[in-house]
């Protein structure tokens, strides 16, 4: 039994395929690679670089094995937007824990992504 695609303005596969592939898996991928980038101390346009690549790859995924569309700009922002998110998260968790410990003296942790200067 085939399923049909289910266009939306988010995903054109069904909703528990675009889950599972961009959110997941790729999303998975571009939390580590905001985490990779926060240690190495890279700067955010080499982080957006790292995602437009990783959205190409997200969009083959959805081409190879859920019959996608390769080749559409829409849902390869759609891909872009939130791995660009979830990298940023990533990055910005593993920076407040990184100003936190290594600078203890002058900085403490405010919330999950952020911190403050101590007086």
């Amino acid at each position: 039994m085939e399923m049909e695609n289910q266009n939306t303005f988010l995903w054109e596969v069904t909703a528990w395929e675009f889950l599972f592939v961009t959110v997941a898996l790729a999303g998975g991928a571009a939390y580590l690679t905001g985490r990779a980038a926060a240690r190495a101390w890279v700067p955010k346009a080499q982080l957006v670089v790292y995602m437009i690549l990783l959205a190409a790859a997200t969009r083959f995924i959805h081409f190879a094995l859920f019959r996608g569309t390769l080749l559409t700009l829409h849902y390869y922002i759609v891909d872009f937007v939130i791995l660009l998110v979830i990298a940023f998260i990533g990055m910005r968790v593993t920076r407040a824990k990184q100003m936190s410990r290594q600078y203890s003296f002058k900085y403490a942790r405010n919330g999950p992504l952020g911190w403050t200067e101590k007086l």
